[in-house]
């Protein structure tokens, strides 16, 4: 929106458009504060805020991390827990916050500027001007318990990462690397130990020194109305001045003007030990101090040399490491923006005994690339490509911006002269005519002969015990030292605590606050057309369509076209699955794994792989096969290309080719084989992920693709699928090419094209070249559905409970399944859609009684209707067991109506739900690829949101109750829901009484019990070993497991 009367007291330091995007950046400051602001122009339904303040701190208290906590704890004018989220559920708005290193930030997701408006000031008092209670601090921070365990919503969520691979590893890496009293040293999410001893004050001086509007930019993004906005600042602005420090008081800008970290002299290596039972394999971490965030030139210079190096399976250190010489699972990169920026590499599933040696050959291989001459076609490549994904995401994403908008607030030119930089992609224009010399010294200075910090992450079961055995002891001596008089007094202060914080919020303060008119959010509508076996699902008639009919094709190919105005043309092709043998089904992950690394016939000759993972790369901005997941049927296959729209044709050559012609290489077999299996042991290590596996084992039948692909089947039978590779690999290459027969059939194919149709040439006749020598006139297959692959246990729901002891977590979820609806178009759909959107929602009644009261991090509800199952999550809890049945209470109290419905969170829940339309339509291509799926998936009409939407506000309390009693109810109990618990073995006992207490009759399982290997034998001994290993690990790991815990805190 334009600006118009700019509010005197914020400056404009400069607008610009970018040359690569249609976004319009424009740049304010407070002539009051000193606070900034960036606003983003972008069309779309949502508004996007990102609240950043640089928070610099010197040691590992936490101080940063508790901020992001408890400032939702109440503000200023708004002096009750949780009141923010209830309003901003009541304005279109979703609220979140992140802890990083060197900054915090605060979000607002709003559908519509006139929510977004209401909910901004009284945001930022949150921010601000906290409450910052005594109270607040003691119960969200960290406290001792009745019982005398340690818990806090900050404590225990650090208490869950301090001692896993990646913290312990990235910890001393940061360690190492940067000196005392450099801001970049220390773990800002805090340390338990330090944790234990911070204080309210401490907390409430580290908001006084960083939290002051000059040290705060506010990131808008989407259609905003300045003035409006400019206004609403000031005003707040005028709020604050006599609780902040002077505005014109001395500020130390953090960072800048703090100690800067000096060059690395010397490398250094250490090993630092993680807990884990399987003992196995390690990781690698690997990092350098590169060049200042603000040189966009050596920045954008190292994010191409990283693709070059490791971005794909052609490039120099995935190619070698991992794919011919297997000493790795991947390579993986990142870079974090700062003045010294840091350039890290990871190697993962990396053998224990090698890690040293491997360590070694990651310098060899990369000091082996700078002696010799570059691939500079490659290297050409690599940044033409980077420059189209640049352009890509920046029309694609709403919150392509932000990141370096705040990179710039912490760390640039307070004249807005590096912010500037956005404006274009110059700085390839540079790069481009860069020579190989360049190149290579570039490559020497900052990674090859650069001194770097070297982490060998070892797994330690040892380690694993001697910790268990530490926190039992030291909770054990704080039991005693406290005493039960002690103890008593903790009880009795916490529930004070808690009483202070949990006033009820006033009524009329909620009323005040009225629901926005939805006409601020202006939904994203495409055109749709059709061609081929799309037709029979209705003519339609529009501009649109007649340029596709323009296009004389008899090619019967069922395409749907969705035109936005768009540079680029976004391609998927979805396959049926129903002609693959079921006993092949599980070779899809291997089948998919390949599809775009495997060598290629052209002719009489065979192109390696390699080369065309060059070429994809060079001709696409990105590609990929999965599930039709994404597109609402996870029993479809999809191929999914992404290139400029003067590529159509060919990204369609590409489909065409790699279809048909992919060759079936052994020993890229085996490479994809040991890939898949080392993902495994990750996988498992899930405790939500693992009781979804085995839902899916259970409720599936062995028809579905989603169980034939899932972990639990991947664990027996790519085990038969290596061993057989080795000794009889024309098997498995036969039973490939049955299954790519069976998916390459014409009746196979539906086409969904989202591009501005305007602009491509030939949308139709260009699909002619797909068509060439198959039988076209094959009667186009229906859609698979997950309905129809349901197993007896899918379709007959109840009875059946199931708990799995897992020795890698530390607490239980749970996940129980009953009968939902079977489509969008069920008369209950809209009431469904508020009751579950009424108890799920923040500071609603299901966070209030599990969430609020510590049974569990959190708790959701969801519908299936592609399998017409309805379910409920219990995740990450000390006992699920609680959890539930405090879940099962509020619904009952609903349904016996001793609750009543509360009509004003009615009303946030059915803002909540536009939110959620909104979010499925923020930008261009996901309206067009909704469309699709209404359209297509589900057989709905094109404007079924509109429809949907008019439901929703029409839906009755009698309603709403009749749902929660016949839908959502019935998944509380034993006769109508199967449920699915993963807990620490420790915890198994009670959550079986637990749930016994409830009705159910669980039983005790393995999760080696759930594995599924759909026959495949090879008549190796080994065979029969697979499940039995699997069970034995297990069983050890359990024994060890459990002789070391005792108490599992919050």
């Amino acid at each position: 929106m334009p600006i118009t009367n700019r509010n005197p007291h914020f400056r404009t330091v400069q607008k610009f458009s970018t040359e690569y995007s249609p976004s319009t950046i424009t740049q304010y400051e407070s002539e009051t504060t000193g606070m900034r602001v960036v606003v983003v122009d972008q069309q779309g339904p949502k508004i996007l805020g990102f609240f950043a303040l640089a928070t610099e701190i010197h040691d590992d208290s936490g101080a940063p991390h508790t901020l992001e906590h408890l400032c939702f704890m109440g503000s200023k004018s708004y002096q009750y827990k949780g009141v923010l989220d209830k309003l901003a559920t009541r304005a279109y708005s979703n609220t979140n916050a992140w802890t990083a290193t060197d900054h915090t930030a605060y979000t607002l997701d709003t559908a519509g500027w006139a929510g977004f408006a209401q909910i901004l000031p009284i945001y930022l008092e949150h921010i601000i001007v906290p409450t910052l209670n005594d109270s607040g601090c003691y119960t969200e921070v960290h406290h001792v318990d009745g019982s005398g365990n340690d818990a806090g919503v900050v404590y225990s969520e650090m208490q869950g990462v301090q001692n896993t691979q990646g913290e312990l590893m990235e910890l001393m890496s940061k360690r190492l690397m940067y000196p005392e009293g450099v801001g970049f040293r220390y773990e800002t999410g805090g340390m338990m130990e330090q944790l234990r001893i911070l204080t309210a004050e401490r907390i409430r001086a580290f908001h006084r020194e960083m939290y002051q509007p000059k040290n705060l930019c506010l990131t808008i993004v989407g259609e905003v109305d300045h003035a409006n906005l400019l206004e609403l600042l000031d005003s707040f602005e005028v709020t604050i001045l006599q609780d902040i420090p002077e505005p014109d008081a001395p500020f130390k800008r953090p960072w800048t003007e703090s100690k800067q970290v000096e060059p690395l002299q010397e490398s250094k290596t250490k090993i630092v030990e993680f807990p884990e039972e399987d003992e196995s394999s390690g990781e690698i971490m690997i990092s350098f101090l590169g060049p200042s965030c603000n040189n966009v030139v050596q920045t954008g210079a190292l994010s191409i040399l990283l693709t070059y190096l490791a971005g794909s399976s052609a490039s120099v250190l995935e190619n070698v490491l991992v794919e011919r010489e297997q000493v790795a699972s991947a390579v993986y990169y990142s870079l974090e923006y700062r003045p010294a920026t840091v350039i890290q590499f990871t190697l993962s599933s990396v053998e224990t005994k090698a890690l040293a040696n491997v360590e070694a050959r990651f310098f060899e291989v990369l000091q082996e690339t700078a002696a010799r001459s570059l691939d500079m076609v490659y290297m050409k490549d690599c940044i033409a490509r980077q420059r189209r994904q640049l352009k890509f995401y920046a029309e694609t994403s709403g919150s392509f911006f932000t990141d370096s908008i705040i990179v710039d607030f912490l760390f640039g030119n307070r004249d807005g002269s590096t912010l500037r930089d956005l404006e274009s992609l110059k700085e390839y224009d540079i790069l481009e005519a860069w020579d190989d010399v360049q190149w290579r010294d570039f490559l020497k200075a900052w990674i090859s002969d650069a001194a770097h910090i070297t982490i060998l992450g070892q797994p330690s079961a040892k380690l694993s015990q001697q910790l268990k055995a530490e926190e039992k002891a030291r909770v054990a001596a704080q039991k005693d030292g406290l005493g039960e008089k002690g103890l008593k007094e903790l009880e009795r202060r916490l529930a004070a605590a808690k009483g202070e914080n949990d006033q009820e919020i006033p009524r009329d303060l909620l009323e005040r606050f009225k629901i926005p008119d939805t006409k601020s959010i202006h939904f994203i509508n495409t055109t749709s057309a059709r061609s081929g076996h799309a037709r029979k699902l209705g003519i339609l008639h529009n501009p649109i369509q007649l340029l596709v009919d323009e296009d004389k094709s008899d090619l019967p190919l069922f395409i749907h076209f969705e035109h936005i105005p768009t540079s680029f043309a976004r391609i998927s092709l979805l396959l049926c699955t129903e002609a693959i043998p079921v006993h092949l089904r599980p070779l899809l992950s291997v089948y998919l794994e390949n599809f775009f690394n495997s060598p290629v016939k052209r002719g009489n000759e065979v192109i390696e792989f390699e080369q065309i993972v060059m070429e994809l790369e060079k001709d696409t901005v990105g590609y990929n096969i999965d599930s039709g997941s994404s597109v609402g049927n996870p029993e479809l296959l999809r191929i999914h290309f992404q290139v400029e729209t003067d590529k159509y044709n060919i990204a369609i050559r590409w489909i065409r080719e790699l279809l048909m012609n992919g060759v079936f290489d052994v020993t890229r077999l085996k490479a994809s084989t040991a890939k898949l299996l080392a993902d495994i042991p990750d996988e498992k290590r899930s405790g939500g992920t693992m009781a979804y596996a085995a839902e899916v084992i259970t409720h599936a039948a062995t028809a579905s693709i989603g169980r034939a692909r899932g972990t639990l089947v991947k664990a027996l039978y790519l085990k038969r699928v290596k061993r057989l590779l080795d000794s009889d690999p024309d098997m498995i290459v036969s039973q490939l090419e049955q299954v790519r027969n069976a998916l390459c059939q014409f009746s196979n194919f539906r086409v969904l094209v989202i591009a501005n149709l305007e602009r491509l040439k030939g949308p139709v006749s260009a699909w002619e070249l797909l068509g060439k020598d198959m039988d076209v006139q094959e009667p186009l297959r229906p859609m698979d559905d997950r309905l129809s692959r349901l197993s007896d246990a899918g379709k007959n729901l109840g009875n059946l409970a199931y708990i799995i002891p897992l020795p890698t977590i530390d607490s239980s979820f749970a996940l129980s399944v009953a009968k939902g609806p079977e489509s969008l178009n069920d008369p209950q759909i809209p009431a469904l859609s508020v009751a579950i959107s009424y108890l799920d929602a923040v500071e609603g009644p299901l966070w209030t009684a599990v969430r609020g009261t510590g049974l569990a991090y959190g708790t959701s509800f969801s519908r299936h209707v592609e399998s017409g199952h309805i379910s409920f999550d219990v995740y990450r809890s000390p006992d699920a067991s609680k959890a539930f049945a405090a879940a099962k209470e509020v619904v009952e109290s609903f349904v016996s109506r001793k609750t009543v419905i509360d009509t004003l969170a009615l009303e946030g829940a059915i803002s909540s739900i536009v939110l959620g339309f909104a979010n499925g339509e923020a930008t261009m291509v996901t309206a067009a690829q909704g469309s699709f799926i209404r359209q297509v998936v589900r057989g709905l009409p094109k404007d079924w949101n509109d429809v949907m939407l008019k439901r929703v506000r029409a839906v009755t309390v009698d309603e709403i109750l009749n749902v929660m009693k016949d839908i959502l109810l019935p998944a509380f109990i034993a006769t109508t829901a199967n449920i699915f618990v993963t807990c620490a073995p420790i915890m198994e006992e009670d959550v079986m009484k637990g749930f016994q207490s409830l009705g159910f009759e669980p039983e005790a399982r393995s999760l080696a019990s759930f594995q599924d290997d759909y026959g495949f034998k090879t008549g190796s001994l080994e065979d029969e070993a697979d499940a039995e290993n699997d069970d034995k690990s297990e069983s050890a790991e359990d024994m060890n497991s459990g002789s070391e815990e005792e108490d599992v805190s919050e």
